[in-house]
């Protein structure tokens, strides 16, 4: 286990069997975000999409509540443009991240925090979590992406319901509109979690990766567009060993074993290729 930012732990990883868990600990504010907290998410983010090891990873909050958005119980001399800016790091690393995420929500998710779980390719809630859209309530607009993932999860009238009217929503409602992926009782989530998770990283890695680039970007543009996107990727699972580990594995009736190792012989070394390594014919 290792915690970010010494001095306060605002944000606690522990790395087992190729998932990485990411746990907001500022428990007194049920996980609210300040300038410090932010730019340590920020850095375990980066250092996430940068690590060999993770294969998944599972975002949660610590003392019962997810996160309840950013910390705005002191002043910050902070020119806004700076603080919007680290909000913006931390969204796009969510989304560009090339694992698998989950976010695990107990408790509040509101603002922020419940961007910072859409923000996630899959939500698991307990039945006690409860998610708002707050921002209105403070005389503020959506940031940390909201404006961007409502509308395409739930379409856009319901997205102005919940960011016009601000309301508390339950889990059931949540997942009822499509904002939450499972909703599990509360002393089984973590098992629940962790057999997604270990799933997810026992997955082929570079397919995954594509898979989720290919749906982040598919939600824009046309037709044209998605598939020309599928074929490049497509030519770059062929070029791992996971497809052919995936075959074998399916003609043997066996599980397979999933690494993403490039598997393409380098030119020069190909049976039958008449160019030398000199680059001669």
């Amino acid at each position: 286990m290792s915690t970010h930012d010494a001095d306060t732990g605002v944000v606690v990883t522990d790395d087992a069997s190729g998932v990485r868990t990411v746990t907001l600990n500022r428990p007194g504010r049920k996980n609210a975000l300040d300038w410090t907290a932010w730019c340590a998410l920020r850095d375990v983010l980066e250092d996430t999409a940068r690590a060999e090891g993770p294969r998944a990873l599972v975002l949660t909050g610590a003392g019962g509540s997810f996160c309840s958005g950013a910390d705005i119980s002191k002043p910050d001399p902070r020119h806004p443009v700076d603080k919007m800016r680290i909000l913006a790091d931390v969204a796009m690393a969510v989304h560009d991240l090339p694992i698998p995420t989950i976010a695990k929500v107990d408790g509040v998710a509101v603002g922020a925090g419940w961007n910072l779980a859409l923000g996630c390719d899959l939500v698991v809630a307990s039945p006690d979590a409860r998610f708002s859209q707050i921002f209105a309530r403070r005389g503020l607009s959506m940031d940390l992406g909201g404006s961007w993932h409502l509308p395409r999860l739930v379409g856009l009238q319901q997205a102005k319901r919940l960011a016009l009217l601000a309301e508390m929503i339950d889990a059931v409602q949540a997942h009822a509109l499509g904002l939450v992926t499972w909703v599990v009782d509360a002393d089984e989530i973590d098992g629940f979690v962790e057999t997604i998770a270990q799933q997810l990283a026992a997955g082929p890695p570079v397919a995954l990766a594509q898979i989720k680039s290919l749906l982040n970007e598919g939600a824009d543009g046309s037709l044209h567009e998605a598939l020309a996107r599928e074929s490049r990727a497509q030519v770059i699972n062929f070029g791992t060993s996971d497809a052919g580990t995936a075959y074998a594995a399916f003609a043997q009736k066996k599980q397979p074993a999933f690494t993403g190792r490039w598997a393409v012989p380098p030119p020069g070394s190909v049976p039958g290729n008449e160019i030398g390594e000199s680059g001669h014919a």
